[in-house]
């Protein structure tokens, strides 16, 4: 009967001191939630040295793509782009941002042009992965802004809208990239 008793004593003597030091736990757990939430990282703040990267990762190592990284950033799309999807994205390369009219990708990217440019970058965006050796001649993709894309494949070439060429294909954690040579503007409505 004593040893019952010292071990009901002993358990009740760790359940306390495990509620305290959960309660800091808690405590140390809610602050680090409003730091994070107050210092503006979102998943794209997460660090992983080890795991494959994501869309945002790889874009953002690519010298060919610092237009489109840029562009992302002030649609403010990154953490958007860095959850777990998956997506499927149709990169322009920045020669493809530079054969736009002159000043359009400076007029984008200004604060009162966000709608705009986040409408053109919905544009460039599917929620699924799509392999370029399963996308077939014809296929309609449907766009995050709501319009499609129209695949194509002339002489083993695969084409989006019939003028920007994949000329490469990335697979990232969160889906693919596919690197295009033009950019895909939206129709008109």
């Amino acid at each position: 009967m004593k040893k019952i008793s010292k071990i009901m004593l002993g358990l009740a003597i760790i359940s306390m001191a495990s509620c305290g030091s959960k309660s800091n736990t808690e405590s140390s757990a809610a602050e680090s939630t409003s730091t994070s939430a107050t210092d503006g990282s979102g998943q794209s703040g997460v660090k992983d040295d080890v795991s494959q990267q994501n869309i945002v990762q790889v874009a953002s190592d690519s010298k060919d793509h610092t237009t489109l990284v840029a562009a992302v950033k002030a649609g403010e799309l990154v953490d958007v782009l860095s959850n777990a999807g998956p997506f499927t994205v149709f990169a322009p390369v920045n020669a493809a941002f530079d054969a736009l009219p002159a000043g359009t990708v400076d007029n984008l990217l200004k604060h009162e042009s966000k709608e705009a440019l986040v409408n053109i970058l919905e544009y460039h965006v599917s929620v699924a992965s799509y392999k370029a050796e399963n996308l077939q001649d014809g296929q309609t993709i449907g766009q995050v802004n709501g319009d499609n894309i129209k695949i194509s494949k002339k002489d083993g070439k695969i084409f989006v809208n019939e003028k920007a060429q994949i000329v490469a294909s990335i697979p990232t954690s969160n889906g693919i990239i596919h690197v295009i040579d033009q950019v895909l503007l939206p129709p008109a409505k």
